[in-house]
């Protein structure tokens, strides 16, 4: 069954770009976006990153953790978050758990190409755990500025 707002977040364990784990429940008590985006270094992702990037002063004073997830190894994003200067944490899913768990996983087309692989979709987490909003059609430039605006209108 799909996840929908409303839902407890699954909970779940990836390392970062520095190798640190991160658990998605000892964030409670604060918002988190998790944003799942196909490959580090490819043009949407990066003009989504770099949006969160130029607008993530924005994000902490909201009190906002950011969790950036793609199949992607940790050395990858590492390589990633050093070329793009960015500041929030980018969690590696190589073994596909979390996209699965979060139903992000599953048949993409490219160039007349079908293959599986990462759909590009966020969710924001209330502080409670919840799912508070599922972003399904994420356009990577204007992303970081409707998450922040749906923060607020969201409340506390």
């Amino acid at each position: 069954m799909a996840l929908q707002a409303g839902d407890e977040a699954p909970d779940f364990t990836l390392a970062d770009q520095n190798g640190k784990e991160h658990t998605l429940s000892t964030y409670q008590g604060q918002w988190v976006l998790i944003y799942f985006y196909p490959r580090d270094n490819t043009p949407g992702c990066t003009i989504e990153a770099c949006g969160i990037r130029d607008l993530f002063p924005e994000f902490e004073a909201k009190d906002m953790a950011v969790f950036g997830i793609s199949t992607d190894t940790v050395r990858k994003h590492a390589n990633f978050a050093k070329k793009y200067d960015l500041p929030f944490t980018l969690l590696a899913d190589v073994d596909q758990e979390v996209v699965n768990l979060y139903g992000v996983w599953g048949l993409k087309k490219f160039m007349g190409r079908e293959f599986m692989g990462t759909n590009r979709r966020s969710f924001l987490i209330d502080p409670k755990g919840k799912i508070a909003k599922i972003y399904e059609k994420v356009k990577p430039v204007a992303h970081a500025e409707e998450v922040l605006v749906d923060r607020d209108a969201l409340g506390n």
